[in-house]
């Protein structure tokens, strides 16, 4: 006789909002990195927070939300005075730290760690805050309030901001729709964007709760640091769109076959609109749908990659139901893009000097299995879509100038050469978001 499993119940009550709720679209919003200089700074800045730090009982449509999220780095929970004990309790990546897994991550060359921007890649990022809303109207009394925290605060030091937007377009600097993905998790009552996927377990995104496992992740020490908490991995990723566009431009005939191989190395058209659905041509109609512009799967309409390559970058970061080495639930995660910088001007191809890109936070209960496996695994390796050995992700893969890309069509495949890297890790960090209890429970901390 089946047994039937007991609902998942959430103490929404006790999650940062910020930590499963998708962010608005349209959006504004802002990240802050900040020191902390003495313990006890650090602690009454936590109190000061608490109060603007929204919990997942917000109301579910991200349209009429405005919050903001507080995240610690492994230094900036030692900063604090955490006892060793649960430090040592913390899994050995986040201990590290970004800059220390950077081989292992694809950072290398102009994206190695020693070229990040400061403090990045140094011991001094030990706050994270982030501020999301759908409009500067919203967004500035939430932010206001995370800065009163902050601001005249001796022993706590702002050391980095950057301001992020949606274009009216709603695309990022590439020219693409961005936003589009994100996953239903058990419990929640947040809905997915693809109605194919069924609801992941709790426990894949939030500590304390059964994961695709069937298991608990490990969790820091005590449990009231740990449950209801998750993992971060925020990167600043500068965009090289005059390069992209040259790329496109020097392997194509016509402004319709730019677009086109444009696609094929996406997976979307700039629209949204994906290769699944219309692999041929656009569908901006389609593509600005959110009931349809995430409703595919890959296994039984598209094996070969005749559509959306199997090394494509949105076929990467979710292979959906691919045959692939591994078993694809067990490494999703939620994935977060914020636009940041101006557009470059439409039709030009010679760099401006501007920096733009993505403010892309990655949230997991697990960062060795979730973050770390995908950054390594499917975007800078290609065995594990049975495909050609050593292509990476044509889009934010380290390539080197010297990798390529595969399109799979009949009767002979195309191979494209000479891939330079589109995308520049400027910097990032692994922060712990703590749930509500946990916030109290460090802010009364007494060393």
């Amino acid at each position: 006789m089946a047994t039937v499993e007991e609902p998942v119940v959430l103490e929404l009550d006790d999650i940062q909002n910020g930590a499963i709720h998708p962010r608005p679209s349209p959006y504004v919003g802002a990240y802050i990195v900040l020191r902390i200089d003495d313990p006890r700074a650090g602690r009454e800045l936590l109190r000061r927070l608490i109060p603007a730090i929204a919990d997942a009982t917000s109301p579910m449509d991200p349209s009429e939300q405005a919050w903001v999220s507080a995240g610690l780095s492994f230094q900036g929970l030692e900063a604090l005075g955490v006892p060793q004990d649960s430090l040592n309790s913390f899994p050995l990546p986040f201990q590290q730290g970004m800059a220390a897994r950077a081989a292992e991550l694809g950072d290398v060359d102009d994206s190695a760690p020693e070229n990040w921007e400061k403090p990045f890649g140094t011991p001094d990022v030990h706050v994270g805050l982030s501020a999301l809303s759908p409009d500067t109207a919203r967004l500035e009394p939430v932010l206001a309030r995370a800065r009163t925290a902050f601001e005249e605060l001796s022993g706590v030091t702002a050391l980095w901001s950057l301001d992020c937007h949606v274009l009216p377009t709603e695309r990022e600097a590439f020219g693409f729709r961005d936003g589009i993905s994100h996953p239903a998790i058990e419990g929640s009552g947040i809905p997915g964007t693809n109605p194919r996927e069924k609801p992941l377990k709790a426990g894949e995104f939030l500590l304390g709760y059964e994961n695709e496992r069937h298991e608990l992740s490990p969790m820091p020490r005590p449990e009231v640091l740990g449950k209801n908490g998750t993992y971060v991995a925020f990167r600043k990723l500068h965009q090289r769109v005059a390069a992209f566009r040259q790329y496109l431009k020097a392997n194509s005939s016509t402004p319709e076959e730019e677009d086109f191989l444009a696609a094929k190395m996406m997976g979307r058209w700039q629209s949204g609109a994906p290769l699944a659905l219309c692999p041929m041509r656009d569908d901006p109609e389609l593509g600005a749908d959110p009931k349809l512009n995430n409703d595919f799967l890959y296994k039984d309409d598209d094996p070969q990659g005749l559509k959306t390559p199997a090394g494509s970058h949105i076929r990467r970061l979710n292979p959906r139901d691919s045959d692939i080495s591994g078993f694809v639930r067990f490494h999703r995660m939620i994935r977060r893009g914020t636009s940041y910088g101006p557009m470059l001007a439409p039709g030009v191809i010679e760099d401006d000097g501007a920096e733009r890109g993505l403010a892309f936070v990655f949230v997991g209960a697990n960062l060795e299995r979730q973050f770390e496996f995908v950054q390594s695994e499917w975007v800078n390796k290609g065995q594990f879509f049975h495909g050609p050995v050593g292509d990476r992700d044509p889009i934010a893969g380290a390539n080197s100038g010297s990798d390529h890309f595969t399109i799979p069509q009949q009767p002979i495949r195309r191979r494209l050469q000479g891939l330079p890297a589109f995308v520049v890790t400027r910097g990032g960090e692994y922060f712990f978001v703590p749930g509500l209890r946990a916030l109290h429970w460090l802010a009364d901390l007494e060393t």
